[in-house]
């Protein structure tokens, strides 16, 4: 995670990576890059409090336990829980939880498609859950920016061209093979 302040904006800007998510009360934004990978957008427009994640896959199908937080967030089933417990916890009240929904575009050609089994994970998790979706923008082929202002609800997506495709198709290979080969351990709360 990456803390900076925007000063066209006037406001601290939170950058998170695959494996991340960030939650707060504070009049902030949350940006992230995504390629095959989700980010969910939640707020709780009451209690004032919202976050944002970013998870490359679906889910952990081998875990034989709870993954560490640091690794879990990889997978979309902990991705959500801990998104959503982290703004449980900050005074949001689950009944009025509103999500926005990115990314999972198929930028490796060459590769099965992460990005729809992403998707389909994420709208089978939000509608088990009992979760509103407000918005989307997901699928396709387009790497996308996506920027987040938890208190207000307000998102900024930018499709990104065919010269950043490239450079984060290598971002997400070498990230999951990092992950691939770093076992996952630890407890979690799940609810």
């Amino acid at each position: 995670m990456q803390n900076s302040f925007d000063h066209a904006e006037g406001m601290n800007s939170i950058k998170i990576l695959p494996g991340e998510f960030y939650v707060t009360r504070d009049n902030e934004k949350i940006e992230t890059v995504l390629g095959s990978c989700i980010s969910a957008c939640v707020r709780d427009p009451v209690a004032g409090v919202g976050g944002m994640n970013h998870f490359m896959l679906p889910m952990d199908k081998n875990a034989s336990g709870a993954p560490e937080l640091a690794d879990a967030n990889r997978y979309g089933n902990y991705a959500m829980e801990n998104l959503i417990n982290a703004v449980l916890r900050m005074g949001a009240q689950r009944s009025r939880l509103e999500f926005k929904i990115f990314g999972g575009g198929r930028i490796m050609s060459q590769m099965t498609n992460v990005g729809w089994y992403n998707i389909g994970f994420t709208f089978d998790y939000l509608f088990t859950e009992g979760f509103r979706v407000l918005s989307q923008d997901i699928g396709d082929i387009y790497p996308r920016k996506v920027v987040y202002y938890p208190l207000s609800g307000r998102v900024r997506v930018r499709r990104l061209n065919a010269m950043h495709t490239q450079t984060l198709t290598d971002q997400e290979s070498q990230y999951r093979s990092r992950v691939a080969a770093k076992p996952v351990e630890g407890d979690i709360e799940l609810f």
